[in-house]
């Protein structure tokens, strides 16, 4: 497999158990990164803890995040945000090759991602009311349409607009021997007379 494209590219297509895999990796990514800087943290005197949460990715647009920052914090901002940046561009690589194996466009991720993560970080500071309800239903169903659409459903049998299937059985290799020009083509040695003639070895015509 070739891993670069996998995690990092956008084109093509993966199936359900590619998603998952990834979604694996993903998280497997930041345990280890979180444990390293927790270790490195220990180190240098500094908290022990440290995590990664998907809540990270919509503080970048919300102003408040920064507010209760101070000088000390910021490497471990830096390190959150590097480790990321890193695990959401895996996650939109892998879930964008997902819906393309849904003959889907990857601004549907709009939709099942992008929307309810906004929604999800600036709930609290909505005005509670019954005005809220029609947003938290939208949110919700488009985190569960997304969940089955990428995680659940078949993708295109045949090839689409965005690939061939990547079920599809590979056709077989060609194990036939190569032609070989030397081998059927001889040159008549020098007689007097005509110059030299290239002819098709017997047995090969």
């Amino acid at each position: 497999m070739d891993w670069t494209w996998y995690l990092f590219r956008f084109e093509g297509r993966i199936n359900r158990a590619q998603l998952w895999l990834a979604t694996l990796i993903i998280l497997c990514w930041m345990l280890f990164l979180a444990g390293l800087i927790a270790g490195v943290s220990k180190l240098f005197g500094g908290p022990t803890s440290f995590g990664f949460h998907d809540d990270d990715i919509f503080k970048v647009v919300d102003p408040a995040a920064y507010r209760s920052l101070s000088a000390a914090d910021l490497p471990r901002f830096a390190a959150r945000a590097i480790g990321t940046a890193l695990f959401l561009w895996v996650y939109l690589a892998t879930s964008i090759k997902r819906l393309h194996d849904r003959d889907k466009s990857g601004w549907w991720m709009v939709l099942f991602f992008v929307l309810p993560g906004l929604y999800n970080q600036f709930a609290d500071r909505l005005p509670d009311s019954y005005a809220d309800l029609p947003l938290a239903i939208a949110a919700f169903v488009f985190c569960l349409w997304g969940f089955i659409e990428m995680y659940c459903l078949k993708g295109s049998r045949r090839t689409n607009r965005f690939g061939a299937n990547p079920l599809a059985p590979r056709p077989a290799r060609d194990t036939r021997p190569r032609w070989d020009q030397q081998s059927e083509i001889e040159l008549m040695p020098h007689k007097a007379g005509p110059p030299p003639l290239w002819r098709v070895k017997r047995g090969h015509d």
